[in-house]
């Protein structure tokens, strides 16, 4: 394997940028190329594929404000981390260098333009990243999740290709459990989820939500939300008060089989979640982040809501009474229920890491 030709992987450390390097990654080991990863110091806490010895921590960081300060810190960081990738490549000497958006891909993606090495990067939106975006006219190639992400820029449009999202293993083994919708009478599985920005307005928004509920549908639910530490016992203490059988963690490591068992799903919607309710095929409520200059978590629920796998609704409508509404009429209508997870699978793509994995060495020239 040390004469193989090595791939590097840039991410940032959150999961929706590590799990598809890690799942594109799984695939390149599988036809006998060796990966690394690059990513800024967040990634150390996630266990996965990449191991310490197959990871490269480079500086980086975001643009948070417009404050002449903040901006020179900015630049500062992206330099310093652009300098220690561009050795990283000499010392290396990947056959390509791919990106998964984030403003931690900036450092080494310059440095493999800098070094003369191919790159591709990959966006899972349906609106493309501000990162991206500034790297799309420096790259060899462009990978998207969706179609007619740049349909309106013909000459990045050129050299893009369709992928979708690669999907880690957890996911692929989830997504052939068939959704089974629940009976009239029977438990009604309801998921939960919020991410690192969404957790809270779930902890606001459900539990007087449900509160709302008939005390009939009370006795069918069985409730996974995930719940920041600070919010735990305000929770929990509603959930208990109404005895539902609700399941309250910050953090769930088996999120894809929960997802799998679930008859609806509450969340936001980044790019990895949206790509993962379609490749599992399970209903869902959308509630995208507001406030985004791209619009992106918009565009992304926006995708199962075409096609009737999603209910979309904007933060600012996403009310008790509104949820309440929605999951009452849900829990009613199994019939539908069974349609949004069929036409939500219907959005997904389970061999995007193939058709990934073929672009890689296509750019390589392996």
């Amino acid at each position: 394997m040390t004469d193989a030709p090595l791939i590097i992987l840039a991410a940032g450390g959150t999961g929706g940028h590590l799990f598809p390097a890690e799942a594109l990654g799984t695939e390149l080991l599988k036809r006998g190329l060796r990966v690394r990863l690059v990513t800024d110091a967040r990634a150390v806490r996630y266990s996965g594929l990449f191991t310490p010895e197959m990871t490269d921590v480079v500086p980086s960081e975001t643009v948070r404000s417009r404050s002449p300060l903040s901006l020179a810190k900015t630049g500062v960081l992206l330099a310093t981390g652009t300098m220690i990738a561009f050795n990283l490549m000499r010392r290396l000497k990947p056959a390509a260098v791919i990106g998964f958006g984030g403003y931690p891909t900036l450092p080494p993606l310059i440095a493999a333009r800098l070094a003369g090495r191919p790159s591709i990067i990959h966006d899972a939106n349906a609106v493309m990243g501000r990162a991206n975006k500034f790297l799309s006219g420096r790259v060899t190639a462009i990978a998207t999740s969706l179609p007619g992400v740049l349909d309106h820029a013909p000459a990045l449009a050129a050299k893009t290709t369709v992928t979708g999202t690669p999907m880690r293993p957890a996911i692929l083994s989830a997504a052939g459990m068939a959704f089974v919708p629940p009976d009239v009478d029977g438990a009604l599985r309801l998921l939960v989820v919020g991410g690192s920005q969404g957790a809270r307005v779930m902890a606001d928004i459900v539990p007087p939500a449900i509160e709302r509920l008939e005390a009939a549908l009370w006795r069918r639910l069985v409730l996974v939300q995930q719940v920041r530490q600070e919010d735990m016992a305000r929770v929990r203490a509603v959930y208990d008060r109404l005895k539902i059988n609700a399941d309250l963690q910050p953090f769930f490591s088996d999120l894809p089989a929960r997802l799998a068992s679930s008859h609806l799903v509450i969340s936001r919607s980044g790019a990895g979640t949206v790509a993962e309710l379609a490749a599992i095929g399970r209903p869902s409520i959308l509630v995208p982040l507001p406030g985004a200059i791209d619009q992106d978590q918009f565009a992304n629920a926006g995708v199962l809501q075409r096609v009737d796998g999603a209910i979309r609704i904007v933060q600012s409508d996403f009310t008790p009474d509104r949820l309440a509404t929605e999951i009452s009429s849900l829990a009613a209508a199994p019939l539908r229920l069974t349609t949004m997870a069929t036409r939500a699978r219907s959005a997904g793509t389970l061999d995007a890491a193939q058709r990934l994995a073929d672009l890689v060495m296509k750019v390589a020239g392996i």
